[in-house]
This record gives structure tokens, C-alpha cells and sequence, in this order.
């Protein structure tokens, strides 16, 4: 790889083509919106360079893709993102859809509530964990999910003017660390905080361990936080497995301080392992796009 480039704190799509989905989802529903997709994947796959090398470099060089089979999953990769942001659309607008969900591991997140201290979920820019913090609701606690303030930013915009609500409560990373308290201050209300956990701008604490096959670079703030809080934690999924039909998994609670684990490399460990499960279930449905490997 020629070039190498870091994450920017931002995700692909703007304003304009973000209306033009939302208009046909509420005219014409969610086959028509990924009809078009077809066409949208098929722009970036031939014409969005630095995505593409990142890419192509993650299912040919760490995955061992064959050429040919490489070519294919380039292009759904764009598709299966696509599709993730239409239906994150679909479900924050109370669109009407066909979608189906089956869970593995929700009661996982019942006695994790039940406990009455909150809970850590750790996730990664793997499917889209966004729908399942909407179905999560059932849980009778408040999902609060932690970004950078650059991801979706436009679509978080775009969705409060036109629909006027979102069911998951965004905690926006700021500099001066104020993002800390409000999770504290969740937490204490026996709420759960969803983290992603596979993405850091330039700048930030690291911890590095080897990722399919190669040393990579992780955040180093959601593990510290597992591992420093009486609280319990979990490693949570949603992964799309046809146009309607989505799967989610959560792993068993932990609560690493307590079990005397204050090393944020323990918390880790297991993360990744059960992060490179999931990328090589579903390789298609990791949306990262910029050198993680650097």
C-alpha cells in the first residue's frame, strides 16, 4: 500500500443523499431505497480509491480472499454499509419495514439491569449495532451510545429535524472529557452505554495486539473503563443476515474489576477474539475505511 491514512472521526454520506433516501422510504418504502443502492455501491466501488485500497488490502492481505472472491466482497462491503445506514433511517423515522430480529444472549443484558449498576457494552463498526440499541429498549433501561461527534453527524441532523426524536441517547466524545461524566452519570442511573471500540483519532491513548494475523491498534479509553468500573460488561453485536432479517449477540457479563482484572489489555483480549469471530462470519460487515493495519 502506497498511501496510508487515518480515521478522521467522520463516516461517508452527506445532507443531500441522505433526502433522497428518506424520500423514497417514506414514499415507497425500503426494497425501492436499496434498489437504488445497487447503483450508489456500485459509484463508490469504482470510484472512491482510498476506501477501496483499505479494503481490498483487509479481505486480500489479512483475510486471504482469492482475487475474484476479493472483487466480489469489495462491492458488498459498500452495499451491506449502504443498506446499514437505509435502515438505521428506517428505524429511527418509525418508517414502516419487514425487518426480523432473533437474539443471542439478551438475557445477558436483563441480569446486567438487574443488577441495578448498569453495564458496559463494547461493540465495533461490525453490522449495525445501532438497530439493535432501538430494539434494546425492551430492556426497561435507557441505551445511551458513545461517538465521536463527526460520525453520522449529518444524519443525526438531518433525522431530529424531520422526525424529531431518536430512541437511543447519544454521548458525544469531547475533548475535554465531559463525555466521562455523562457516562458516569448514566451508569448511576442504572442505564447501559454502548462503546465502539475498534476506532481512535490521531492523538489518542492506544493499546496494540495482533488482529487478524497482524499488530493493530485499539482505543485505549472503552477497556480502561471496563476495566476500572464496578460494572458489568459485555461484548455486543447486530449483524444483518438477508435484506430483513437481522441477528444479534451478546456475550456473558463480566465485571473485570471486581474479578481482580484492572488491566485494560485483559478486557482486550477476549474483545478481539470475539471481534475476529464476527469479521470472519461476516466479512462483508466491516465498515472500516482507512488503514487499520498503519
Amino acid at each position: 500500500m502506497a498511501q496510508t491514512q487515518d480515521w478522521e472521526g467522520k463516516s461517508k454520506g452527506n445532507k443531500a443523499g441522505y433526502g433522497i433516501f428518506i424520500s423514497i422510504l417514506k414514499r415507497m418504502g425500503v426494497l425501492p431505497a436499496y434498489c437504488l443502492l445497487v447503483f450508489v455501491a456500485a459509484y463508490y466501488y469504482l470510484f472512491s480509491w482510498k476506501s477501496s485500497r483499505v479494503i481490498w488490502y483487509y479481505f486480500r492481505k489479512r483475510l486471504k480472499f482469492s482475487f475474484s472472491r476479493a472483487l466480489i466482497k469489495l462491492y458488498s462491503n459498500y452495499f451491506w454499509f449502504g443498506q446499514a445506514i437505509i435502515d438505521r433511517i428506517v428505524m429511527m423515522a418509525g418508517i414502516k419495514n419487514r425487518f426480523t430480529f432473533n437474539f443471542d444472549g439478551e438475557e445477558h443484558l436483563h441480569q446486567m439491569v438487574a443488577k441495578g449498576k448498569g453495564g458496559l457494552l463494547l461493540s465495533a463498526h461490525i453490522g449495525n449495532w445501532e438497530i439493535a440499541g432501538h430494539l434494546l429498549k425492551r430492556l426497561n433501561t435507557k441505551i445511551n451510545i458513545v461517538m465521536f461527534d463527526g460520525e453520522h453527524e449529518q444524519l443525526k441532523q438531518y433525522l431530529e429535524n424531520t422526525t424529531g426524536h431518536r430512541n437511543a441517547h447519544i454521548i458525544v466524545i469531547k475533548d475535554n472529557l465531559s463525555h466521562i461524566y455523562e457516562i458516569m452519570e448514566a451508569l448511576n442511573k442504572n442505564e447501559l452505554v454502548c462503546m465502539h471500540s475498534d476506532r481512535f483519532l490521531p492523538g489518542n491513548k492506544t493499546l496494540e495486539t495482533a488482529f487478524l494475523g497482524k499488530p493493530a491498534k485499539f482505543p485505549q479509553g472503552p477497556f480502561a473503563l471496563a476495566s476500572r468500573l464496578d460494572v458489568p460488561v459485555s461484548f455486543v453485536f447486530a449483524l444483518k443476515e438477508s435484506l430483513y432479517h437481522y441477528h444479534f449477540f451478546a456475550t456473558e457479563a463480566i465485571e473485570y474489576k471486581s474479578a481482580g482484572h484492572s488491566s485494560p489489555e485483559y478486557v482486550l483480549t477476549p474483545f478481539v477474539e470475539a471481534m475476529t469471530e464476527k469479521v470472519r462470519r461476516y466479512p462483508s460487515q466491516w465498515y472500516n475505511y482507512y488503514d487499520f493495519w498503519k
